[in-house]
């Protein structure tokens, strides 16, 4: 099995505030250094919007080093996925905020997320193979919404150009990609959004509409059905990442530690506000338990 790491997207929300991170932090600590104990993965949003200062990636870079092993992975700017600009100057631009992370080897991968407006047509798949050669340098991951990029025709330009297909799960409407288990790449990626049919569709309030889009707590039995895809993938990939996109209320990161335990059978502990806020769901990850199975490991 190839190494496994699991996360959340995103990490710089104002609503986890009494939920993950405690309500009155202490003064100059960072959320990363808090993901960072529990986790070992986060996929940076930010990137979606807006260019990354390099001095602010190589702090992020100092504020995960309590965990070796801990990857960050990239969003795409929108710039050059939806606006589909491709202007030489902010190419380098983007590429020199990411370079921190390449160099500190802890980019995982970089993703390129398309609308579900964006279907296989000659077009879209000349665009998707320029995109692979504008960012050559970093290791490419697409995620397609619509399900006509499940044909052959699609699936074989993602393995000759060496771009990871992102396995998603979304709530279902019209021609939506349904749950996939491709790998196309070395690298194996899965994004769990949520199944919240409530979606932002016809809604007024952007954050809000953002909000109960994301709002959804997967069930033990759902996760269990994502384990075994992501044993697929894991299987031949080379790393496999897993991101939890459904934030509000911190539920991405209750999945994420749900996830960790069904796939590896480490349970090691999580934040004491997440564990009030879910009682039931994080019974068993309390810093009493995880000295437990420190002290009394399974035969």
């Amino acid at each position: 099995m190839s190494p496994l790491y699991i996360g959340t997207a995103g990490w710089a929300y104002r609503h986890w505030n009494g939920v993950v991170y405690p309500k009155v932090q202490a003064g100059g600590s960072h959320p990363l250094e808090l993901v960072s104990k529990y986790l070992d993965l986060v996929e940076i949003n930010s990137s979606f919007y807006q260019f990354l200062r390099p001095e602010l990636v190589r702090l992020w870079v100092k504020k995960v080093e309590v965990n070796p092993r801990f990857l960050f992975t990239a969003k795409l700017h929108q710039r050059f996925t939806h606006n589909r600009i491709l202007d030489p100057k902010e190419i380098a631009s983007f590429r020199e905020g990411l370079f921190p992370l390449l160099k500190a080897k802890r980019l995982g991968a970089v993703l390129m997320q398309f609308p579900w407006s964006f279907r296989l047509t000659s077009e879209n798949r000349d665009f998707l193979i320029r995109l692979r050669r504008e960012f050559h340098e970093f290791p490419l991951v697409a995620e397609m919404r619509h399900d006509s990029w499940m044909a052959e025709e699609a699936v074989g330009t993602f393995i000759d150009y060496r771009i990871g297909f992102c396995n998603i799960d979304q709530p279902d409407y019209t021609r939506a990609m349904p749950p996939t288990a491709y790998l196309t790449s070395g690298i194996g990626y899965v994004r769990l959004h949520g199944r919240n049919p409530n979606n932002a569709l016809g809604a007024f309030d952007r954050q809000a509409a953002r909000l109960r889009q994301h709002d959804y707590l997967y069930s033990e039995a759902e996760l269990a059905e994502w384990s075994r895809r992501v044993e697929q993938v894991q299987r031949f990939a080379e790393r496999t990442f897993v991101v939890f996109n459904n934030d509000a209320g911190g539920k991405s990161f209750v999945n994420a530690l749900q996830l960790r335990t069904a796939m590896t059978g480490v349970r090691g502990s999580a934040p004491k506000d997440l564990r009030r806020r879910y009682p039931v769901a994080l019974s068993q990850y309390g810093p009493a338990y995880a000295e437990q199975q420190c002290l009394f490991p399974a035969a």
